[in-house]
């Protein structure tokens, strides 16, 4: 966590500042996003709420997205987690949906993505997905390293638009 604070931190502030929000959704990360974003003190003033969709099953019942939906889709792709993220900026009203989705490890996962594969996507006033590839497949050290970039991808987001 100790390079998960300093980035919410940061972000806390930039979102604070101009009364912004966001809502995440994560899957490999765990909640690690969350944990990081409500770690600073007065959370409640830029975060909206937060859910694991690990499941199909969540997917459908939590982020209300359907199969018609993940048509020509697979989980663990920018597309996908660019319709994450979008989705809970909409369920919960806030300026910024961030998502990430994964492949934590020790193996890859059912759809061929090898261990320490994540994407992540930003929707809100910018919109983009990324890609990051650890190259190995140790779950915690993955867990720590998609949060690191979800949140960098958060940041740089909330920063370009200021620009």
């Amino acid at each position: 966590m100790e390079r998960l604070l300093p980035l919410a931190e940061l972000i806390a502030a930039r979102l604070v500042a101009r009364g912004e929000t966001v809502g995440v959704a994560e899957s490999s990360t765990g909640g690690l996003i969350s944990a990081a974003l409500l770690s600073v003190a007065g959370a409640s003033a830029y975060y909206r709420g937060g859910t694991v969709i690990y499941t199909p099953r969540a997917r459908a019942a939590v982020a209300l997205i359907t199969k018609d939906d993940m048509e020509g889709l697979r989980s663990a792709t920018e597309p996908y987690a660019a319709l994450l993220a979008e989705r809970v900026k909409q369920q919960l009203g806030s300026t910024w949906g961030l998502s990430e989705t994964g492949a934590t490890g020790p193996s890859g996962n059912r759809y061929g993505d090898a261990a320490g594969h994540s994407c992540m996507a930003i929707a809100g006033p910018l919109t983009r997905a990324v890609t990051l590839e650890t190259g190995h497949g140790n779950r915690h050290d993955n867990m720590r390293a998609f949060a690191e970039r979800a949140l960098v991808l958060l940041a740089e987001a909330i920063e370009a638009k200021t620009a």
